[in-house]
């Protein structure tokens, strides 16, 4: 799945990777290739991106909100 990663001032990550793991507001979200569609806020914690390369990447958020559509991840975090 392609995952984006927007925050106001850059991209933080674009690419391949399957899996995600998100602080969603109410409770934690672990998103796999080919996931329902889903639109979510987000909550302070840390995001977890696994590449396909099997490198984890993670990123400290604010709060966000994340859409899931179209084998397709788009996070856009404070």
């Amino acid at each position: 799945m392609t995952v984006d990663i927007l925050s106001p001032e850059s991209t933080l990550y674009s690419g391949e990777a399957t899996y995600v793991f998100l602080p969603g507001s109410n409770g934690s979200l672990g998103v796999l290739n080919r996931h329902a569609p889903l639109i979510s806020s987000l909550k302070r914690g840390v995001l977890r991106v696994k590449d396909t390369a099997g490198k984890e990447h993670r990123f400290e958020v604010n709060g966000g909100t994340v859409e899931v559509l179209n084998n397709k991840v788009i996070i856009l975090a404070e």
